[in-house]
């Protein structure tokens, strides 16, 4: 996912703040869900999809307003309900600004309780 950063993400210290990575982060993985054939409306409709558990973020260099920057992602394992799926942050010349990850738990929506990922969603994840 590309993006220029915006004046309004940028905190008091001249760089983004950490609350727009997570917003990135959860942007980059509904379009990729989407991608894959399985996103939110699909989610909703079926009355199953993923909650987050946790995040983790390490910030390695700095990104400054309206820099240009790629934000990759991929679900590095799914076990059981959850899921691991890991963030990189790449400013325009390559340089890593900033790497995370996030776990998902798979959930039933009426229940509220998890449930193993269906085969049928690990296989659109190349798993």
């Amino acid at each position: 996912m590309n993006l220029k950063v915006n004046p309004d993400e940028i905190d008091a210290f001249g760089h983004v703040n950490n609350v727009a990575y997570l917003r990135w982060f959860n942007a980059a993985a509904s379009r990729h869900c989407e991608a894959v054939g399985y996103g939110g409306d699909l989610m909703w409709k079926n009355g199953f999809g993923w909650i987050i558990r946790s995040h983790a973020i390490e910030y390695l260099k700095p990104i400054k307003p309206y820099e240009e920057i790629k934000i990759i992602t991929y679900v590095h394992e799914i076990k059981g309900a959850v899921s691991l799926r890991k963030y990189q942050v790449v400013d325009s010349l390559g340089n890593i600004c900033a790497e995370g990850e996030t776990r998902w738990v798979w959930v039933d929506y009426k229940s509220g309780r998890p449930c193993r990922v269906p085969k049928e969603v690990v296989s659109k994840f190349g798993f």
